[in-house]
């Protein structure tokens, strides 16, 4: 049985703490989809199609050990989604305690909708667990360096939004 799975997030944007999960995700399937949640309940700082571009972006620079890893946007239920792709498989990052207490409800909820459909957890490597999007924003928005969480590409896409003038890495 090939197994698909789905790495879902809002990646606004994508940090390196997200492709960290994405490669070592990848190590348990054979096909990920990162699927790219529409959300604007949340305000994201991109919209949804510019966020599948900066993460379809993101992958060309990974080795995914011959793992196809597909980008797709996404505006229904994850679980609706995931079966709609064939997925048995929904992979999420955990950073802290907090975390966990928001994707163990989620975990549950989900395997009401489709009981079919697992979910397995990835602890953030060391390295990564204070990153997220929201801090990498504030950040930024502020003049701050966030070379240090997401690639130098998306350094400069964040910091052109902002209007800051220094480059990436300067």
């Amino acid at each position: 049985m090939t197994r698909i799975g789905v790495y879902p997030g809002t990646f606004d944007p994508i940090t390196n703490g997200h492709m960290d999960i994405i490669v070592r995700g990848s190590r348990l399937v054979d096909r990920l989809i990162v699927a790219v949640a529409r959300n604007d309940g949340k305000g994201p700082l991109f919209g949804t199609d510019e966020r599948v571009q900066l993460v379809r972006r993101e992958m060309q620079d990974i080795d995914t050990n011959g793992v196809d890893i597909e980008v797709r946007p996404f505006d229904s239920l994850l679980m609706h989604f995931a079966a709609h792709v064939g997925a048995n498989v929904i992979i999420r990052g955990l950073r802290a305690v907090s975390d966990f207490e928001y994707e163990f409800q989620m975990a549950g909820m989900n395997s009401k909708i489709d009981p079919t459909i697992e979910t397995v957890f990835l602890m953030a490597s060391d390295r990564n667990q204070f990153i997220s999007s929201r801090f990498v924003k504030e950040i930024g928005r502020l003049g701050g360096d966030i070379t240090p969480f997401v690639s130098d590409r998306i350094a400069e896409r964040l910091n052109h939004r902002f209007n800051h003038p220094r480059t990436a890495v300067g």
